[in-house]
């Protein structure tokens, strides 16, 4: 089959109808988005059968260092994917060359980076992350080591994955994470378990394993991430994509800007998201007391959050549809286009987002049984907090779709504003405040600590609400404009 030529890619982009290009981008990408939340998920829901609270709360204790990873791979990955999606639009491609490759070595720079101080300093990290027992300390170290080892790799591929489907090419975004995550599904029980433990699921029992525990779960990732980072290396060098080469690496203050302006609002997101898991940590230890119920409370938390993630991620990989749609588009001045994409995203996001809250709220507990700690106060725990966190989960469709549109068309500082209002300027204040004042009003801390995500996306909805509207009056005025001049 012949190559798609860049002026052939960009002239689709810009013409087809937006439902069409946005479906048929966005079905790889949600999919891709799934299999990324799936690596935790599985590592979640097989520790969970080593019948540990500690072990699983280890697991969420490591989520802030995963969010760094991502914040960083994002930074780059967007930053220079919607840079190469508006220069195939001007048709500038000696450009989208450049930046191709200064996105992806700056970041597995930095990945090098952050493997070799996290290895020498892994103690006092895994405090800061939130590590706040004794039993969860010892087995964060664990699981740490391997995730930091796969570091460089793991931000090499986001930022691969980021410029294969900014430009139109999703299903190889899909492919090099869908194998990856595959392998992992098969690893996870061979590295965690050993000959003759109970899995728990329909009485299977293993025949043979290592039996590393809560550091073969980190381990089966590592290499997973290795292994899709290798697929998606392959996948951007087929001839229609911008090509990574060393020689094209321009570490310039131009390109580094470029990088920042369009990645800051996902270095916001990814960021705060890791303070924000740590702060929730943190407000565990500060007002709860037993160690066992901090263990269980922090179990039930990893699950429930690694359940939202994986709904969240089909909220992003639908959004992610968009992107390139939205950046072509805007790059070539179809203002009414990128309108006509971003309501459509809106309709079918809210929609979908209503009917997964719904089956989550009727199935909460079956679902938080699977992943969310062993004791039988971390399922307690866990369940309600799904169905709390639920009732206010469809109010993300209006944040992450304008952050998203700003971000790709260049709006910087609203873009960061809203990437931050969720988890940042809403969740860390609630998270570390709500509890002490459910104290003094005579009700449980815990009761705080379990509103406080909910509250958090109702507040971030009244943020997203003026910025958004502010931007779409201003593509409304440009699109009559353009319209006028034809």
């Amino acid at each position: 089959m012949r190559a798609v030529t860049k002026e052939e890619k960009t002239i689709r982009m810009t013409t087809q109808p937006v439902e069409k290009l946005i479906c048929r981008l966005a079905i790889p990408t949600i999919i891709s988005m799934l299999v990324t939340s799936f690596y935790n998920l599985a590592d979640t829901f097989f520790v969970r059968h080593l019948e540990q609270d500690s072990m699983v709360a280890a697991v969420g204790v490591v989520l802030p260092l995963m969010n760094i990873i991502q914040a960083i791979g994002f930074y780059h990955g967007h930053g220079s994917g919607n840079f190469i999606s508006r220069a195939f639009g001007r048709k500038d491609f000696d450009e989208a060359e450049k930046m191709a490759a200064t996105g992806f070595f700056s970041a597995v720079g930095l990945g090098l980076i952050l493997m070799v101080f996290g290895l020498l300093f892994r103690r006092p990290f895994a405090l800061l992350l939130g590590a706040k027992t004794e039993a969860t300390l010892g087995y964060t170290m664990d699981y740490m080591r391997f995730i930091l080892l796969a570091t460089p790799f793991m931000m090499g591929s986001i930022v691969m994955n980021n410029q294969l489907r900014m430009q139109g090419n999703a299903f190889f975004s899909m492919l090099g994470l869908a194998s990856g995550a595959v392998l992992n599904l098969f690893l996870d029980p061979i590295l965690i378990f050993k000959a003759g433990d109970a899995i728990g699921v329909a009485g299977i029992t293993m025949g043979f394993g290592a039996g590393m525990g809560v550091a073969g779960a980190a381990l089966a990732t590592g290499i997973s991430q290795v292994f899709s980072f290798c697929v998606l290396a392959v996948g951007l060098f087929r001839s229609d994509n911008v090509k990574i080469r060393l020689k094209n690496f321009t570490p310039t203050m131009y390109y580094f800007k470029g990088i920042f302006k369009g990645g800051l609002p996902s270095l916001a997101r990814q960021g705060v998201a890791s303070i924000a898991t740590a702060s929730l940590n943190h407000s565990i230890g500060l007002y709860l007391a037993d160690p066992l119920i901090i263990d269980a409370a922090q179990a039930a938390m990893t699950g429930v959050n690694r359940i939202m993630m994986l709904m969240y991620s089909s909220l992003i990989g639908f959004g992610q549809g968009f992107q390139p749609v939205c950046g072509f588009n805007y790059g070539a001045k179809r203002y009414d286009r990128v309108l006509k994409a971003f309501w459509f995203c809106l309709k079918v996001a809210v929609a979908v987002l209503l009917c997964l809250s719904c089956l989550g709220f009727v199935f909460a507990r079956p679902i938080t049984n699977l992943v969310a700690g062993a004791s039988k106060e971390a399922l307690e725990i866990a369940a309600f907090t799904l169905r709390v966190q639920l009732t206010a989960f469809p109010l993300a469709a209006w944040v992450v779709l304008c952050n998203m549109m700003l971000q790709n068309i260049g709006v910087t500082g609203k873009a960061t504003l809203l990437a931050l209002a969720r988890q940042g300027l809403a969740f860390i204040p609630l998270v570390l405040l709500l509890p002490g004042l459910f104290r003094l009003l005579g009700l449980e801390p815990l009761l705080g600590i379990e509103m406080v995500q909910a509250l958090a996306d109702v507040v971030s909805l009244l943020i997203a609400i003026p910025v958004g509207l502010s931007e779409i009056r201003k593509l409304e005025r440009l699109r009559d404009t353009e319209n006028a001049g034809m």
